[in-house]
């Protein structure tokens, strides 16, 4: 392998590693980096759902953190990788910066704008000309779009995102709730859905204390619940880890009583918690108990979590019967086995 390719090879890993990034925070896996004099400059990867902005892609979001790093909004002897052939809005805007270099991985037979439906790159009426390549490290970018599409194409009928995600709208503006939170979706258990979490690190100034506390709300809450005690955590050094379980908080909700079993739930955190790959990984459970029979073989520590209050907060993410499905399913769990137990 020349050098060229070696560095060519390198930089699409670090585009590759965006990509997944992407795809755990529910975006189509597609991740891009600009490098100028074989340094790396910046960076972008998909967010078109998180930002609700259509021109989110990765190149954009790339090309825009390169040229506020120049101070620049031309990208002369920039390279941009990217792990999936740019559209026509991309192309464009990598024309209009200038960039030197295009190098994509996967092609794109469907929207494809350097060869594969049109070829923006080829037009020799243009003012500037960049270079391109494709197929680098082309079917690893491959896999990982497919990964992600297959279990949307499993089922031939799926069901509307919006009729298992609780619009944004109803989380607007809720109390003492600043954090923006990461979604998976990488999970086997989760087969597809989207599991929303908050990954908080210790506060700005303050010494990592090593130990990492893992949230895990009760069967009518999520991780708003622990919103008093996390500042007081990150103040300690702390990190913490607040999943909403599926079918609670902003995670996806089956609306099937039958889906919600101990046996899912405990799955499906326990490949959470081995993704996490952290040592001093502690327990966090509100005072009344957590969903039960989720105790995950961790130390646990017991809090009383804020007062239920205001009432918006925790109705929020249960705007009809079909998303309490999760609340109605674990209590019914939880009674059976208080049952059996006496």
């Amino acid at each position: 392998m020349t050098d060229i390719g070696y560095a060519d090879s390198h930089w699409m890993r670090l585009a590759l590693h965006q990509a997944d990034l992407a795809a755990q925070e529910g975006e189509v896996p597609v991740g891009a980096v600009v490098v100028k004099d074989g340094q790396l400059i910046a960076s972008g990867r998909n967010a078109p759902i998180a930002t609700h902005d259509p021109c989110a892609h990765a190149e954009i979001l790339a090309l825009r953190a390169a040229a506020a790093a120049l101070g620049n909004y031309r990208l002369d002897g920039c390279e941009l990788f990217v792990t999936l052939e740019p559209c026509a809005m991309c192309s464009g805007a990598i024309l209009h910066a200038r960039v030197k270099r295009v190098v994509f991985g996967a092609t794109d037979p469907r929207t494809g704008a350097a060869g594969s439906v049109v070829d923006l790159f080829a037009q020799p009426q243009l003012n500037h000309q960049t270079l391109v390549q494709g197929g680098v490290l082309a079917a690893e970018a491959a896999l990982q779009l497919q990964g992600f599409f297959k279990p949307r194409r499993i089922n031939p009928k799926p069901v509307r995102e919006d009729a298992l995600r609780t619009p944004d709208a109803r989380f607007e503006g809720l109390p003492a709730y600043p954090w923006h939170g990461f979604y998976t979706g990488a999970l086997p258990a989760l087969d597809g859905l989207r599991m929303h979490f908050l990954d908080i690190p210790p506060a700005p100034g303050v010494r990592p204390s090593g130990f990492n506390y893992l949230c895990l709300h009760g069967e009518a809450e999520w991780s708003y619940a622990f919103r008093e005690h996390i500042p007081v955590w990150t103040g300690a050094g702390h990190r913490v880890i607040a999943p909403d379980l599926i079918g609670f908080g902003k995670s996806d909700k089956p609306k099937k009583d039958s889906f919600h079993t101990l046996d899912f739930h405990q799955r499906v955190l326990l490949e959470f918690v081995a993704q996490l790959g952290v040592d001093k990984l502690i327990l966090v459970v509100p005072d009344e108990g957590a969903i039960p029979g989720l105790t995950l073989g961790l130390e646990v520590i017991q809090i009383r979590v804020a007062q239920r209050e205001p009432a918006r907060a925790y109705d929020a993410p249960f705007p009809d019967r079909g998303h309490r499905a999760g609340p109605r399913a674990l209590a019914k769990l939880r009674v059976s086995n208080g049952s059996k137990n006496a």
